[in-house]
């Protein structure tokens, strides 16, 4: 998300530099330039109004501190107006409730809603240790409620069955009753989404709502509607007393238009954003972090959560072990390392939470897409486990047939073997003394000028990778 505004930023902010003060006359040009941008990213014209203004009077006649350029107090500004218009913090869910406690879901068909019933559903269970019921109300598509049984079964929560021929608020209360009698911690109901907001899907849901006086009742809107996704939570707003909103397939919106304008637009904070089809494609919306991509400089709280999540640590442990033991480092942990990358979004999904990676070229980004590692990984299965263990095997006929089975070139099979030695090598280092900082140093020598400038802290003193 927001590829194309931090592209516009990016190049607007490095316009201001080399003033010694900030003056109407000097921003002038540069905020016209970021109005542009919010233009294109389609953010809503009273929150651009609001945004420019504020950012002009914080600006204007800001002297420049000795550690601080005229660039980077401005840029500075804009962050934090950026991290205002879309709530300056992360607002978690509120389930102090007496159990179980109930969260409404809403919002237009196609939205993405009964996927990120499941999501939540996932999230509550393994982040917050919740036991979880889902029930669809959804009585108008029968395929809803079965794609919800299914989804439910996938994520490992309890599934309430439901019927079309029932009444929304019957089936809600029968699912409450349920989860009091089976202990369970937090109820998600599904509701009905229709393809426009009308008054008879409005009346349903605020009948129902009343009914079983959720605690949280979430708007699950589509982010690549753009400002109109604002505008629909708005329109349910009115109807509902929403408590937040779910911003859905952001990894296909590379506008940002959505996430800019729902705050404003509606007074409500965006808590999650779905970044996948997965059903752990789901992470909580942080303004701060979200305003540190925008500008380019990443988001390395969130690498290092999902990391957290989603390795499996007992395999990195052996491979540190083996590396340590000098046994090296072998395809078929190359192909490993390829797995669990691809497990947190992809190299481009864990490229663009790094600071300065804006400033790839298009070059390097091509040879970061995931199609490519999507190869790379089915080069490796064409192989045959004693050249996964000594890759100096592979010579003519053998990549040949690589090639072959694996649907690639034999440039390819080039390609990857000559990574392959890179990474080794880069293995090497690291098993040796210091040898985090030494793999830091050789990684900032291959990114572009600038390109890792947020990473020193993560390997210099009290950083990440201290040894």
């Amino acid at each position: 998300m927001f590829e194309n505004l931090s592209d516009r930023l990016s190049k607007t902010l490095k316009n201001i530099s080399g003033r010694g003060r900030l003056t109407e006359d000097n921003i002038k040009d540069t905020l016209r330039e970021v109005r542009m941008a919010l233009l294109e990213a389609d953010v809503a014209l009273p929150v651009i109004r609001e945004f420019i203004a504020n950012v002009k009077e914080r600006a204007v006649g800001q002297e420049v501190s000795k550690s601080l350029s005229p660039g980077q107090i401005f840029v500075k500004i804009v962050r934090t107006e950026l991290e205002s218009a879309m709530g300056q913090a992360n607002e978690a869910l509120d389930l102090k409730a007496t159990p179980p406690a109930i969260i409404l879901m809403a919002g237009l068909q196609g939205a993405g809603k009964t996927t990120s019933v499941a999501k939540l559903a996932k999230f509550l269970k393994e982040r917050e240790k919740k036991k979880v019921l889902v029930v669809s109300a959804d009585v108008y598509r029968p395929a809803a409620i079965k794609q919800l049984e299914t989804l439910a079964g996938e994520v490992d929560v309890e599934f309430f069955p439901s019927d079309i021929s029932q009444k929304p608020t019957a089936i809600a209360n029968s699912a409450i009753d349920h989860a009091k009698k089976q202990f369970c911690d937090v109820v998600i109901v599904d509701t009905a989404g229709r393809l426009h907001v009308d008054g008879e899907m409005m009346d349903e849901i605020k009948q129902l709502h009343s009914n079983i006086n959720p605690v949280e009742t979430l708007f699950v809107v589509d982010a690549m509607t753009g400002q109109d996704a604002a505008n629909t939570a708005k329109a349910f707003n009115d109807a509902l007393p929403l408590t937040g909103v779910i911003l859905t397939k952001t990894d296909g919106d590379a506008r940002g238009g959505a996430a800019l304008s729902i705050r404003h637009i509606t007074g409500k904070p965006i808590k999650f954003m779905g970044v996948g089809e997965k059903t752990d494609a789901l992470e909580p919306f942080h303004p701060d972090r979200v305003a540190s991509r925008i500008l380019g400089m990443g988001d390395v709280l969130s690498l290092i959560e999902e990391v957290e999540q989603k390795v499996d640590k007992k395999k990195a442990e052996q491979l540190a072990k083996k590396v340590k033991s000098g046994k090296g480092f072998s395809l078929e942990d190359f192909r490993d390392q390829l797995v669990q990358m691809k497990s947190m979004g992809g190299m481009m999904g864990m490229m663009d939470k790094l600071p300065g990676m804006g400033n790839m070229s298009e070059q390097v980004k091509g040879q970061m897409d995931d199609k490519v590692t999507i190869r790379m990984e089915a080069i490796i299965n064409s192989m045959t486990p004693g050249e996964r263990e000594r890759p100096d095997i592979i010579k003519g006929s053998r990549k040949r047939r690589i090639a072959a089975g694996s649907g690639t070139q034999i440039q390819d099979v080039n390609k990857l073997l000559k990574q392959f030695t890179q990474m080794q090598k880069m293995m090497k280092k690291m098993s040796g003394k210091g040898g985090m900082k030494k793999m830091m140093r050789s990684m900032q020598g291959m990114m572009p000028p600038g390109g890792m400038g947020g990473m020193g802290g993560m390997g210099g003193p009290g950083g990440m990778f201290r040894k």
